[in-house]
C-alpha cells in the first residue's frame, strides 16, 4: 500500500485505472462531480473499488460540505446548507445551532454510507478572518473560535454517528489567505499571538480522525515553506501546539499554491515533499493517470505509524443510524426555531 489518496476519471474504473490501483495499491480514493451520475453508479463505483483492494472499510473520501461545496446534488441526492447558516443559527440559540448541525451532519452521513462513501472532508475549522478570500466564504462557520470549535464538534459527532469518518481542514487554519491556493500561495503574515486564535477549533478537535493541511505560508512559523511541505509546522504546531496525533493528508497535490514551492511542478516531488514534511497521506484528487503513474512510482509503502493512523481513523466511525430524511426534517425545524 503506498500512502495515497487517488482521484478517478470517470464513473467507471478504466482497464489502466484498475491495472494501475491493482498494483500500487493506494490507501484510498476521493470522488468528485465526474464520478457520479447516479445512486446506483456511485454504488457499483465503491464496490468496485472495495473489491479491486480488497479491504471492506476502505477510505473512499468525498468533499459534501452543503452549499457550493457539495459533489453530490439533485435531483438524485438532496441540497445540504453551508456550515455559515449554522453560525447564523448560533448567534440566536447556541444549543439550537449545535443540534442542528448534528443532525444535518448525520443525515449528510446516512445518505453517504448508503453510496459506500467512507470519509466526508468535513468540518472546515477555518476561522474567518477580515480580508480572507471568498474561497472559504460561508464555508466557514464564522468568526468565533470557540463557536467554530462547538458547530465542528457537533459536525463531527453527527458523521460519526452516521457512519462516515470526518476530516478537520484545514489545519492550521486558512480563515486569513487573501488568495486562493488553488490558484496561488496564500502567504499570512499574522503573528504567532495572533495565530492563537485560529488554533484554538483544532486544538479543541485534536482528537479528530482525520486532518487536511493548508497550502499556506504562515511566515511566524516558517518563512519559506508552505503548511503542507513545512516539517516544522507539521511537528511543532500541528503535532505539537495543537496536539493532532491522527492521520493527516496534504489539501490537493493539484493546487497551483504547491507549483510556488521548491518542489515546483513535479507531482513526485510533491507527494514526497508533503510525506517527507510529516503528512501520512498524499493527497491526488484530479484523476489524471500520467501524474498518478508518476506519483506512484515515487512513493515507498506506508510507514507503521502511518499505517497505524489510517487503521486507526477508519475504526472511528459508528454503525450508521437513522433516515435521511427524518434527521433533514429535524435540522430544518431547529434551524427554523433558532
Amino acid at each position: 500500500m503506498i500512502p495515497a489518496f487517488f482521484g478517478l476519471a470517470g464513473t467507471t474504473l478504466t482497464d489502466a485505472e484498475r491495472g494501475l490501483f491493482a498494483a500500487a495499491d493506494p490507501a484510498g480514493y476521493i470522488l468528485f462531480k465526474r464520478n457520479v451520475e447516479t445512486p446506483d453508479q456511485v454504488r457499483a463505483l465503491t464496490d468496485s473499488l472495495r473489491a479491486l483492494s480488497g479491504n471492506a472499510r476502505l477510505p473512499i473520501l468525498i468533499d459534501q460540505e452543503g452549499g457550493r461545496v457539495a459533489r453530490l446534488r439533485p435531483p438524485h441526492w438532496p441540497e445540504f446548507p453551508p456550515p455559515a447558516l449554522f453560525g447564523a443559527a448560533w448567534n440566536k440559540a447556541p444549543l439550537t445551532a449545535m443540534a442542528a448541525a448534528r443532525a444535518n451532519a448525520q443525515a449528510l452521513a446516512t445518505m453517504l454510507t448508503g453510496l459506500g462513501i467512507t470519509v466526508d472532508c468535513l468540518p472546515l475549522l477555518d476561522v474567518k478572518a477580515e480580508g480572507m478570500h471568498e474561497v472559504i466564504g460561508d464555508r466557514s462557520y464564522g468568526t468565533d473560535p470557540h463557536m467554530v470549535a462547538s458547530l465542528g464538534r457537533a459536525t463531527l459527532d453527527g458523521l460519526k454517528a452516521g457512519g462516515v469518518v470526518g476530516v478537520v481542514k484545514h489545519i492550521p487554519g486558512h480563515g486569513r489567505g487573501t488568495l486562493d491556493s488553488h490558484l496561488a500561495l496564500p502567504t499570512v503574515t499574522a503573528s504567532a499571538e495572533e495565530l492563537e486564535a485560529d488554533l484554538i477549533p483544532f486544538r479543541r478537535l485534536a482528537d479528530a480522525p482525520m486532518a487536511m493541511t493548508a497550502h499556506i505560508l504562515y511566515t511566524a512559523w516558517d518563512d519559506e515553506l508552505c503548511a503542507s511541505l513545512s516539517p516544522t509546522i507539521i511537528s511543532d504546531i500541528i503535532r505539537g501546539s495543537i496536539g493532532f496525533d491522527n492521520l493527516l493528508m496534504s489539501d490537493d497535490l493539484g493546487m497551483h499554491a504547491l507549483g510556488l514551492q521548491p518542489c515546483g511542478n513535479s507531482m513526485a516531488g510533491r507527494a514526497t515533499g508533503v510525506l517527507e514534511a510529516g503528512c501520512d497521506i498524499a493527497l491526488h484528487c484530479s484523476g489524471d493517470f500520467a501524474e498518478m503513474e508518476e506519483i506512484s512510482g515515487a512513493l515507498s509503502a506506508i510507514g507503521e505509524m502511518a499505517h497505524a493512523r489510517l487503521l486507526r481513523a477508519m475504526a472511528w466511525a459508528a454503525e450508521p443510524t437513522g433516515e435521511t430524511d427524518s434527521l433533514a426534517a429535524r435540522r430544518d425545524a431547529l434551524l427554523a426555531a433558532a
